[in-house]
């Protein structure tokens, strides 16, 4: 039987599964930071401090009570999150190192052949030395190790120890012990990992239902294709083989999508209530999100649950930008209500608003805009501004 779900019970789901569903104003010390990411699954990092730096603002949106410094000390004091790769460079848990260290070993062999591609057959000619270095010296900075020789470039003209550390890092025999005006501090897996996960092994086949697994808790719902893609440490394949092979304890389910879209067939944990009732309201206020949040991620998939079509446009040039270089996505209760074109000016003690835009069917309603100006406020004080200040014209686009 396929249980069908209506679309307002799916974005309940699926935002009560992300962290946006409980109270933003709740207490929360390092212990239940380290649980919300635990619960999330990782937090994405991102080098842009447009406002704040994407994982520094995805885990604001959840909780304004969030401190930097825990972030900090979590990863690099207690070392109970680490830094390596999904999809895209990010912050996890270090309980899941065990599962890393098989992304580790599929990872090798293929890394070895594109780069030979990308960057010639020798690239790994300082990879020996490189390591001996750190080895025998400590921690080190892609900088401190650069040939003096090498001219900078992009990342196709790495100089030969930077390609040691980025690949030593990808294939696991280096770790991230730190950052330095956010750049790496590289340093061997084992002084920077805790011994019990370092050393602790697991199965392949518990490694592929663990990754598997664990995706559909935090979806709550999902294709075998959203599951592969959740942790990208498994195929499409594998996921399919995964569902295919625990249908016993699955349900499918019929997701209405947003719009005129057809249902979108996904599976889910056996048991898993659609019924609306049963899923926490998300709080009413608005919230700006990072272009990176997790529930936007899967920018398909959102546009399926949310009727909101998001693509960050950094690298499309000025002339060809709907929105703008980087636009941050509001939230308002269980529904993407627009976008909000900002920067946080940390000289002049300013959050500049320079645009605005309401979804079609949303009104600017004076208690909605009052929410809003809530929101930049705590923005603004999170991101070490003073006050917020509006570009004339900032709504003419309402």
């Amino acid at each position: 039987m396929v249980i069908p779900v209506s679309n307002k019970a799916a974005r309940r789901i699926f935002l009560a599964r992300q962290g946006l569903s409980a109270s933003p104003s709740r207490a929360m010390g390092k212990p239940e930071l380290l649980q919300l990411i635990h619960d999330l699954g990782f937090v994405q990092i991102d080098s842009i401090s447009t406002v704040e730096r994407a994982h520094n603002q995805i885990l604001f949106s959840r909780n304004q009570t969030f401190r930097k410094e825990h972030l900090r000390q979590l990863l690099e004091e207690d070392r109970a999150l680490f830094e390596h790769w999904t999809h895209d460079a990010a912050i996890v848990p270090s309980i899941f190192y065990p599962c890393w260290k098989h992304k580790f070993r599929r990872s090798e062999a293929p890394m070895r052949k594109r780069w030979a591609k990308w960057h010639g057959e020798d690239f790994d000619k300082a990879f020996g030395e490189t390591y001996a270095r750190i080895a025998e010296n400590g921690a080190v900075m892609a900088r401190e190790v650069k040939q003096a020789e090498h001219k900078s470039g992009g990342w196709w003209q790495w100089h030969p120890s930077k390609k040691a550390l980025e690949f030593f890092w990808h294939t696991g025999k280096l770790a991230i012990s730190g950052r330095k005006n956010f750049q790496k501090i590289y340093d061997l897996s084992e002084r920077v990992i805790p011994a019990e996960h370092l050393e602790a092994e697991i199965s392949h086949e518990e490694f592929i239902d663990w990754a598997c697994r664990s995706a559909l808790e935090r979806l709550g719902f999902a294709t075998h294709g959203e599951i592969a893609a959740f942790w990208d440490l498994v195929s499409p394949d594998e996921a399919k083989a995964w569902v295919a092979a625990n249908r016993d304890q699955l349900d499918e389910l019929e997701i209405e999508c947003s719009g005129a879209a057809k249902p979108r067939a996904s599976f889910a944990f056996a048991g898993l209530s659609p019924d609306i009732e049963h899923w926490p309201e998300p709080p009413g206020r608005i919230r700006v999100l990072s272009p990176f949040d997790p529930l936007l991620r899967d920018r398909n998939r959102a546009e399926r649950l949310f009727g909101f079509r998001y693509r960050i446009e950094v690298f499309v040039p000025e002339p060809k930008r709907e929105y703008g270089y980087y636009v941050f996505p509001l939230l308002e209760g269980d529904r993407m209500i627009g976008r909000i074109d900002m920067k946080a000016d940390r000289r002049e003690g300013t959050l500049n608003v320079t645009r605005l835009w309401l979804e079609p069917k949303v009104r600017a309603s004076a208690g909605r805009m009052a929410r809003l100006d809530a929101e930049l406020a705590r923005v603004a004080r999170f991101a070490g501004a003073d006050e917020v200040v509006h570009a004339p014209g900032w709504d003419r686009a309402l």
